[in-house]
């Protein structure tokens, strides 16, 4: 995304610009005639499962849209509205994309049309959220978390937490505030907020609670009859108003996928829904590609795919998994967290720490990873069971050799280390890569 905040260029080409306003146009015109019920999601961390989560609860009982790929801009969010394809960079498609939009716009049903949008709000530099808040006026705003990504472009932490909130705070009193109750700046935020406010979280004061985090397993034999016991999934408690449900998620681990569905549940009480129908449109729920999801990998190991994306907090929210898992030997390979600014080196310092506690081995990718080892040597880790690699096409055979029967390997970096490619190649079935692997796209970003 670019620097919106009332600027007409921020650096954008003028056709990206007049790209934008024209989308903004058919968009907001879709708003006023179709008149949907809109449901925003934004944060440093989280933003996408929560969207999917929030999507299958609403789903279940209502007419809903959401948008896909990397569809959470200036430009991907009137695409959603509209319900089409990017145009790419072809002018061709683009002239198609907006005789498309005459016809939604002027001359589609309203039965047709969703009747509520489940739109995740992506910001690079500040002023995007305001961007697309002011023309969607959600009705539900979704805050996850506050972290410290794109730091380059908000200097430090507060300024994250001004720019992500302006979600919540731009709502009115009969609107209503999703808020992660564990997270500290999401909590400050809570005191500004005009609107009805409902929390989530594991903390004693949230309205909508986890509890009794539970790991399942599979249990089986090795090539030499030994026990191993490889992980499935996870099943929790979820407590609402002295009501609480069993929910079990698999395929998938960790807290960040528990938060997505304590936020989902949230937005499905704000529909007027009850936590049995809430629980029952969970039960298939599975985070999207790239976030905690487990996969079968070769010699009987299991990877923790997390490969969409990283930053510290995630990071350390993902070791945190690897740490309560049971494994006969736990292995993280981690990529450079890019996007950082000036705290680079200490963001990943901190994510070494932590790997000298959790881990058996550790592969840094990257030449920002080279902190995560630095660290993670001082902090007592072997340095015979740290290895360093440039890229990920570099490090991925070392990888799948040194594998043994009953490891668990967390897979995890910033879009640009590529860590899927590891996944790929040590994954017990390759064909499936393209359904469970991310794969990372920008298809207006070079126009």
């Amino acid at each position: 995304m670019s620097a919106k905040g009332g600027s007409a260029s921020g650096g954008k080409s003028k056709k990206i610009v007049v790209l934008e306003k024209l989308l903004k146009y058919f968009a907001q015109k879709a708003l006023r005639r179709f008149k949907p019920r809109v449901v925003g999601v934004t944060g440093s961390v989280g933003k996408t499962s929560t969207k999917e989560a929030i999507f299958s609860v609403l789903a279940s009982k209502f007419r809903v849209r959401k948008n896909e790929k990397n569809y959470n801009n200036e430009i991907g969010l009137p695409l959603t509205i509209l319900g089409i394809e990017s145009g790419g960079g072809s002018l061709r498609k683009w002239t198609a994309v907006f005789f498309k939009a005459i016809g939604i716009v002027f001359f589609s049903s309203r039965k047709s049309y969703p009747e509520i949008l489940v739109l995740e709000m992506g910001a690079d530099r500040p002023g995007d959220i305001k961007y697309l808040v002011d023309f969607l006026a959600p009705e539900v705003g979704v805050m996850t978390t506050v972290g410290i990504s794109h730091l380059e472009f908000f200097k430090d932490k507060k300024n994250i937490a001004k720019e992500k909130g302006y979600l919540v705070r731009a709502l009115n009193k009969e609107n209503m505030a999703v808020l992660n109750w564990d997270d500290e700046e999401v909590r400050v935020m809570a005191e500004s907020i005009k609107s009805k406010k409902i929390s989530y979280g594991f903390s004693d004061g949230a309205d909508i609670q986890a509890s009794d985090i539970f790991f399942g397993y599979e249990k089986m034999k090795d090539l030499r009859g030994g026990d191993i016991s490889k992980i499935k999934g996870i099943s929790f408690k979820l407590s609402f108003e002295g009501t609480t449900l069993p929910v079990r998620l698999m395929r998938s681990v960790g807290r960040p996928q528990i938060y997505a569905v304590l936020a989902a549940a949230a937005v499905g009480i704000h529909f007027k829904m009850n936590l049995v129908e809430i629980a029952e449109a969970l039960k298939d729920f599975q985070a999207p590609v790239g976030r905690l999801n487990l996969i079968d990998g070769i010699k009987n190991t299991v990877i923790i795919e997390d490969s969409y994306n990283s930053a510290p907090q995630s990071a350390l929210a993902a070791l945190e998994v690897l740490e309560k898992i049971s494994a006969r030997r736990k292995i993280a390979a981690l990529g450079d967290m890019l996007e950082l600014g000036e705290a680079a080196e200490e963001g990943h310092r901190e994510v070494g720490r932590y790997v000298s506690e959790v881990t058996d081995v550790l592969f840094a990718v990257g030449e920002k990873a080279k902190f995560i080892a630095d660290e993670a040597e001082k902090a007592g880790l072997d340095k015979d069971k740290i290895f360093c690699y440039t890229d990920s096409s570099e490090a991925k055979i070392p990888i799948q050799n040194m594998l043994q029967e009953g490891d668990v390997i967390l897979i995890k970096g910033s879009q640009g280390a590529r860590m899927e490619l590891i996944s790929e190649e040590i994954m017990r079935n390759p064909k499936d890569a393209e359904k469970l692997l991310p794969r990372q796209t920008a298809e207006w970003k070079n126009m």
